[in-house]
């Protein structure tokens, strides 16, 4: 009998039993009444999102971030040149559009390849911390746990921030060996206490001041909640809990750890301040929170009792609804918290109302990772940028939005041996510090273009937004930005002589 026929024997066979599968299955109707031909709508209901991010969208309509955005990401780490030519192909007066307002006399001082922006705050310094610095990068890595993230992707992630002089959030997931590559870090401890936590869960001083001690730590940061998911807690399943996971959070290997929806530790405005206080007093480190913006009370309260007590978070991280890494339901993802632009003006409103904007460092994360969005930020108020998915774009992501179901096929989320094996740290380690100074570069000559030195300097006079087709408003006067306080001009002298000394 000829190949072919076998061939074909075989393939009938086959169709005939997947046809008689489907007509005695329940859970899928179109199957159930079209047999075999009704595979096809599911084959092109799972291809459409590929079809549409390589073929049919266009360069500036994919989400979360177009092609336009990973290309500018990609070409940065990879040090191709980040230059699009004839022109741009967006609608710039309308959809939200950001123009940044240059000066007719822009900043003429040379800008080094590798040019140095730091913070132009010292963080810690108000409240007299031991260990206040001031940061040697504006950019840093925001919060991804190792278990969410890979262990070559973290160990790249940590070589390519000491590259950079960048810090680098560990997440809630507590600090691993992969943390451990001289990268400082920002160490944060999120509901379920991971690396600081008694045997029941519940937090432990002792246990903070011990893994504090034991990596670079620069700062810590208390995570209230956080864009992908505010108010909700997490779970992780047993099965996922190794060695390795169970070391670096504290907990039992194979055991299900859950992350309760809030803190244990404190429960109101009040002891919140006191946690601070007492977690700063033990390690003598910068203490900080993080958090989407919902409800305004919170922050009202928290600015009017920090001034009255001259206490609180010496850095304060505001996330935005749009982020983030961390997979959630859809209504959480759509719809809980504010997106990062109002929420963070609502909430920075009222430290500027107390006098204590110029005391904190103020972060900003949430699709901020790129050159215009970052001068907008720096134009309300932020001292400093996180960054997550950009990283991610940077070492390999390629928005397969697989990050939840273990099947990431670039390496980055999931612990699968074969496609991790595909992620070089060490390669991806450069493109990432690659991207890093990229961007730095990109936002001082943006802040050069509006006549000033660094990018905190730029104004929120000096950026507007297309709201409605053709018309237009400063940020200031969308999102009711306040002047900055007195002391404003002391960080302004203090900077332009940092920016003066790195330059010289």
């Amino acid at each position: 009998m000829a190949w072919w026929l076998i061939a074909l024997i075989v393939i009938l066979a086959l169709l005939v039993a997947l046809a008689i599968r489907d007509l005695v299955q329940t859970a899928d109707p179109v199957l159930r009444t079209f047999p075999v031909v009704g595979h096809f709508r599911k084959l092109l209901s799972s291809s459409g999102p590929k079809l549409r991010q390589y073929i049919v969208a266009a360069n500036n309509e994919e989400r979360p971030f177009s092609r336009d955005q990973r290309r500018w990401v990609a070409d940065t780490g990879a040090k191709k040149s980040a230059y699009f030519g004839f022109g741009t192909d967006n609608d710039i007066d309308r959809d939200s559009h950001l123009i940044i307002k240059h000066s007719t006399f822009p900043d003429a001082t040379p800008i080094a390849e590798n040019a140095p922006v730091p913070c132009a705050k010292v963080v810690g310094a108000w409240r007299d911390r031991p260990g206040a610095f001031r940061p040697e990068s504006v950019i840093y890595v925001s919060a991804m746990s190792y278990g969410s993230l890979s262990a070559q992707a973290v160990e790249a992630i940590n070589r390519g921030c000491e590259l950079t002089d960048s810090l680098h959030n560990t997440g809630e997931g507590g600090i691993a060996d992969h943390h451990r590559h001289g990268g400082g870090l920002i160490y944060q401890v999120g509901t379920g206490y991971f690396g600081c936590r008694n045997t029941d869960g519940t937090f432990s001083m002792d246990r903070m001041v011990e893994t504090v001690q034991s990596a670079n730590v620069k700062a810590i940061e208390i995570k209230l909640s956080q864009g992908a998911k505010p108010g909700l807690g997490g779970v992780l399943p047993g099965k996922k809990v190794t060695k390795e996971i169970a070391a670096a959070r504290g907990v039992a290997v194979g055991e299900t750890v859950i992350s309760p929806n809030r803190h244990t530790a404190f429960g109101d405005v009040a002891s919140l301040i006191d946690f601070v206080e007492a977690i700063a007093d033990a390690t003598g480190l910068p203490v900080g929170i993080k958090s989407a913006v919902g409800q305004q009370q919170f922050w009202d309260e928290l600015a009017t009792q920090m001034s009255s007590r001259q206490q609180g978070p010496d850095f304060i991280t505001i996330d935005g609804g749009e982020g983030g890494t961390g997979a959630a339901p859809l209504s959480f993802s759509d719809h809980v918290a504010l997106p990062w632009r109002a929420g963070f003006a609502r909430a920075h409103r009222p430290f500027v109302e107390q006098g204590l904007d110029d005391h904190i460092v103020f972060s900003g994360s949430g699709r901020l990772g790129f050159p215009a969005e970052s001068v907008l930020a720096f134009a309300m108020g932020v001292d400093l940028i996180g960054v997550a998915r950009e990283p991610m774009l940077a070492i390999g992501c390629i928005q397969a939005q697989r990050c939840h179901d273990g099947h990431c096929p670039t390496g980055i989320t999931t612990h699968n041996k074969w496609l991790v094996r595909g992620l070089d740290p060490t390669d991806k380690a450069t493109r990432l510090a690659n991207y890093i100074v990229g961007l730095r570069s990109e936002i001082l000559k943006l802040s050069h273009a509006c006549g000033v030195p660094h990018p905190a300097l730029i104004t929120a006079d000096m950026v507007e937004l297309f709201e409605e087709p053709h018309k237009a408003a400063t940020a200031r006067e969308l999102y009711n930005i306040h002047d900055k306080s007195d002391l404003g001009t002391e960080i302004e002298v203090d900077i332009r002589a940092v920016m003066k000394h790195h330059s010289a």
